[in-house]
């Protein structure tokens, strides 16, 4: 019988190590590889081709949700499921528009795990019900006041990531490092980020990261 192969991401060794020691019990899964950080996950997810990846929300220099809408756009067979300690719309609405198959928080008891797993591997989508309520909640409000515009939705792939290394304090040479760019671009990316947020500086940009869950 074919195993269903599973890629992990979390940022910290404890986490993943607890849950190998879950996904382990199941002898007809196999975990292909494990990531400390967003592109670290995107890149394995991409050169292992798995099942399921089980990413973490709050990895550092790629969060959850744009490594999610990385590998939906890339390799769309793949399901994702999105672990936060999070159970608030911003978050849970950003990784179901980015692709996300299901969310799972991370207090949920190791069963909601394989079972978020098992469906997400069939394609189809799991929610806890704490979710769930909190996604109709939005639903409802964006219905009420429809036509309201999430400035954040404005940005490109490329600058949601350069947003994020920005309000991670990494400077224009580490960024234009980590995203193989000049550093011209990386300060043409942070102007452009700046003025279609309508925000003055980086402080101002990470406060706007805060409040719309963009960062833990």
């Amino acid at each position: 019988m074919k195993k269903l192969r599973l890629v992990v991401g979390d940022d910290h060794a404890i986490m993943r190590q607890g849950l190998r020691k879950i996904l382990e019990g199941r002898p007809e899964w196999t975990i292909v590889a494990e990531a400390g950080d967003g592109r670290a996950a995107v890149r394995d997810v991409l050169a292992f081709e798995p099942d399921v990846a089980v990413l973490d929300i709050g990895m550092p220099l790629l969060n959850g949700i744009e490594a999610t809408a990385q590998i939906v756009r890339r390799l769309p067979s793949v399901g994702v499921l999105i672990l936060s300690m999070h159970d608030d719309h911003a978050y849970i609405t950003r990784a179901v528009r980015a692709g996300a198959r299901g969310y799972l928080l991370k207090d949920a008891a190791g069963a909601d795990l394989i079972h978020a797993i098992e469906a997400v591997a069939a394609g189809t989508s799991f929610l806890s019900p704490s979710v769930t309520k909190v996604l109709l909640d939005e639903y409802l409000k964006e219905t009420a006041n429809h036509g309201v515009t999430d400035r954040y939705d404005l940005l490109s792939a490329r600058e949601r990531e350069v947003f994020q290394l920005v309000v991670e304090g990494h400077s224009t040479r580490r960024i234009a490092d980590v995203l193989s760019l000049s550093a011209a671009t990386v300060d043409t990316h942070r102007a452009r980020i700046l003025e279609k947020l309508d925000v003055r500086n980086t402080a101002e940009l990470v406060r706007f990261a805060v409040r719309h869950g963009l960062v833990s």
